[in-house]
């Protein structure tokens, strides 16, 4: 029988530490081992255990993700580390891929994500959520990336983003403008390419941003 992935949660929020373990659990190929809600901690409890993955949080309190991740590697302590944050600056992300970071994952991601980035990560591998990637490349070449623009979005991309702003999933949107999920699915996927999100989430919160779409 093959040994479970023995993990290690590091957030800064008990009710999102206490959800990842919750949903990390429904796995069978999953052991969370430990728990941790600060960066001394989490180097503490790393070193002592020894996990295989480590699922770290960037705002932590005495020492931030990024330093989490440097003083393990200074300390030769091996772990694999996947990434999980709200934050999605370039100069995030190039610290922590620096720092050692083999996935990046922005919260908000679906769970089937997160489930296949530790085990992605945990064969050898490394995973990054391709805005995350283009933002990194794009960082590294000195290329900026360019902001959304409402104008890239045709008419009925538009209006499908305002339904997704709405927080109607892909039948709902389907039924709304009598049109296929197939073809929904399609309408999202160039959205997301064209506002350079990873998520559903994360295109309507640019869209937001930008001015794109109003929430209520």
């Amino acid at each position: 029988m093959t040994p479970p992935i023995r993990m290690i949660v590091a957030d800064d929020h008990p009710v999102v530490r206490d959800g990842l373990v919750a949903i990390l659990s429904t796995q069978p190929d999953f052991e969370i081992i430990a728990t941790a809600g600060t960066g001394r901690e989490t180097t503490r409890l790393v070193s002592e255990l020894q996990p295989d993955v480590l699922l770290l949080d960037l705002e932590m309190p005495e020492m931030d993700g990024v330093e989490t991740l440097q003083h393990l590697r200074d300390s030769q302590i091996p772990v694999r580390t996947v990434v999980f944050t709200a934050f999605d600056t370039d100069e995030r992300i190039v610290g922590a891929v620096q720092a050692g970071a083999q996935g990046y994952l922005l919260k908000g991601a679906p769970r089937e994500e997160i489930f296949n980035a530790i085990r992605v990560v945990y064969a050898g591998g490394s995973l990054l959520q391709p805005v995350v990637a283009s933002r990194l490349l794009k960082q590294v070449t000195g290329e900026r990336p360019p902001s959304p623009n409402i104008d890239a979005l045709t008419p009925r991309e538009q209006h499908v983003l305002r339904l997704l702003a709405q927080g109607l999933q892909n039948k709902e949107i389907a039924a709304e403008l009598t049109i296929t999920e197939r073809t929904v699915k399609f309408y999202v996927s160039s959205i997301l390419g064209k506002l350079g999100a990873g998520n559903r989430t994360e295109a309507v919160t640019l869209a937001v941003q930008r001015g794109l779409v109003k929430l209520g």
